[in-house]
């Protein structure tokens, strides 16, 4: 694997995790909301990840037998969480139904700020890989000198 497809790879990796981040730090803010645009309390998101060859031109696929194994990582969509919502008993509420139950996001804020954690030190990961790769190429830059 060349510099190129290396630095390629964990850059896949950056955007994939700063997609996560964002839907978690979504996810986190409003974990209370009762009421959204769409109607009812709002919904989880979750990422969607897929992989596909590392390849940038035409020409790559053509002579690629070699980086055939590379994979690089990307958010493929954003989905909705269909948990049913957690009801509460709060009369005074204004989003209160009839019997006095208001439905809150099936978000576990705890569970949030874990893959908030992992998903930060899967981004830190990807950026040393990246200045790994960077340092390399110019050593090698260096030698040539």
């Amino acid at each position: 694997m060349d510099y190129l497809t290396s630095m390629r790879v964990s850059a896949s990796g950056l955007a994939a995790n700063r997609k996560r981040l964002e839907a978690i730090s979504s996810n986190i803010a409003n974990a209370q909301t009762t009421r959204t645009v769409e109607g009812g309390p709002y919904r989880k998101k979750e990422v969607v990840f897929g992989a596909e060859p590392s390849r940038e031109k035409f020409s790559d696929i053509l002579e690629g037998k070699m980086n055939e194994n590379v994979q690089e990582v990307h958010a493929t969509e954003v989905i909705s969480s269909n948990k049913p919502p957690i009801l509460k008993y709060e009369p005074g509420h204004p989003d209160a139904n009839e019997q006095g139950y208001v439905a809150y996001p099936d978000i576990n804020v705890m569970t949030e700020m874990a893959d908030m954690i992992a998903t930060s030190r899967n981004y830190e990961a990807n950026v040393t890989a990246l200045n790994t790769a960077k340092s390399m190429a110019l050593k090698a830059l260096e030698i040539s000198r």
